[in-house]
């Protein structure tokens, strides 16, 4: 963690020693019981990764919230568990973060905290105001979190945290390939989620990847995982994942004056699609165009968002009953009178419902009035996005950092229109992508002298060259 704990490093050792051997000797039966093994085993993990704060708690938040809404074996335990990583991170991240030098909050930090203000004094007028001031404490965790311990990640770093990123998208679209297309195995559980992680994380992050690489060998490799990430999100049929990604890439493509790669990615994306139709059909017949096989799904008679319309219609009703302050941050009305309590920390089914789209959920749950800070915040990540399009467009240099976020979070505001993810703490995408919204404010931030600014096209391409993964 720093240079200070490390001097502490031996007697922390040497302490740790002490007491396993006393509790082998004097209190052997911690040893005989699996769930304080398990414990004691995720603790250790917790603790290494506050060790090396920078480098490993980022990674081990994402995986435990990925762990925990996925159908992976013991996804049950990190449903509990993974609150307690995100409160030590949070406590841990922000007085790291405090402590630098280099700190810094601005605008868009108090904006986040005028959020969690909303949700607060929503959560005093919800019919489950227990729940509802939970998951308000959990956002005020994970806006925490990324005021500062998302921000330490890059913090001095930003080639390795990019570079890992890259390795990250690569290996999480084998990895779910494998397990998807040879075994079988559909561990997202939902298509729709499987469609958001590849449209709004994994086709953003490995199309920086390719406009990134300098060797043919890299370049290939990179083009294959993002044609694979596209196999998997044309599979899913979700139309959101699919217009998140097509949006986000065009804008890119287009910022970055990349036209032959755009024509290029719209011709294999072209391809892909038919051949996911012809070979993996959804339930429609095989004469059917492209058209009504993804955006009508085969139900041309419903229309395009003939699932999504009741939802909306539901949502808005409830806005007109409670237009002000909402019902109550993550809480909405349903004909329960009681809630049951839950054995996991876990939304209780009979508070919550779907709504199809994170601006109309909000919207219910803080009221007009709660609103408007979740609106200036969202308005404040556009003009971050705009400002990172109009630099690419500028210097067309796409060893940018700005570029991977920017497409992050152009998927994630599209395909947010579309799902009720956005402010859903406990969604693995919503911490991802709240995350990347944080460090994209320290990423496009104008240095406050002039002398840091550099005048060159292209002032990344020689931090960034260590990008280049091939062998």
């Amino acid at each position: 963690m720093s240079d200070r704990l490390s001097r502490f490093l031996p007697l922390m050792i040497a302490a740790s020693c002490v007491v396993a051997a006393y509790a082998v000797v004097f209190r052997p039966a911690y040893f005989s019981n699996s769930k304080e093994l398990a414990t004691l085993l995720f603790l250790q993990i917790v603790l290494a990764a506050i060790w090396s704060y920078r480098v490993r708690f980022f990674p081990l938040l994402l995986a435990v919230f990925l762990w925990a809404g996925t159908v992976l074996p013991l996804n049950a335990a990190w449903t509990s568990g993974r609150w307690f990583v995100l409160a030590v991170g949070a406590l841990v991240g922000l007085v790291l973060y405090t402590r630098d030098p280099r700190s810094y909050f601005g605008t868009f930090h108090l904006v986040a905290l005028f959020c969690v203000v909303a949700t607060l004094a929503s959560a005093a007028v919800s019919a489950y105001p227990n729940l509802a001031l939970l998951k308000a404490m959990s956002l005020l965790l994970l806006f925490l979190f990324g005021s500062s311990g998302a921000r330490l990640t890059i913090m001095g770093r930003k080639e390795n945290f990019f570079s890992a990123l890259l390795i990250a998208g690569e290996l999480l679209v084998y990895a779910t390939a494998i397990s998807y297309f040879l075994f079988q195995f559909k561990f997202f559980g939902n298509p729709n989620s499987l469609g958001a992680v590849m449209g709004v994380a994994a086709v953003p992050i490995l199309l920086w990847g390719i406009l990134v690489s300098e060797r043919s060998i890299t370049r290939w490799r990179r083009t294959f995982a993002f044609a694979l990430a596209l196999v998997l999100l044309f599979s899913s049929y979700a139309r959101a994942g699919i217009v998140a990604a097509m949006l986000s890439s065009i804008l890119i493509c287009i910022a970055l004056r990349r036209y032959s790669l755009l024509v290029q990615g719209l011709g294999v994306a072209l391809l892909l699609a038919t051949l996911v139709a012809t070979f993996a059909p959804l339930h429609q017949q095989p004469s059917d165009s492209l058209t009504s096989t993804f955006i009508y799904k085969g139900r041309t008679e419903d229309g395009v968002l003939a699932s999504r319309k009741p939802i909306w219609d539901e949502t808005v009703a409830a806005i007109q009953e409670n237009p002000w302050l909402g019902s109550g941050f993550g809480t909405s009305p349903s004909s329960s009178e009681v809630v049951r309590p839950t054995g996991s920390f876990e939304s209780d089914r009979d508070a919550t419902r779907e709504h199809g789209n994170s601006y109309l959920a909000i919207t219910e749950w803080v009221g007009f009035a709660g609103d408007i800070p979740f609106l200036a915040l969202i308005i404040l990540i556009i003009l971050n996005v705009a400002f990172a399009l109009r630099q690419m467009g500028r210097t067309g240099n796409a060893f940018s950092p700005a570029v991977p976020l920017a497409g992050i979070l152009i998927a994630g505001l599209v395909h947010a229109a579309f799902e009720d993810w956005l402010f859903a703490v406990g969604y693995y995408l919503c911490v991802f992508f709240w995350s990347i919204a944080f460090i994209m404010v320290d990423i496009v931030r104008v240095p406050s002298t002039g002398s840091t600014a550099q005048p060159t096209p292209h002032p990344w391409t020689r931090s960034f060259r260590p990008i280049t993964l091939g062998p």
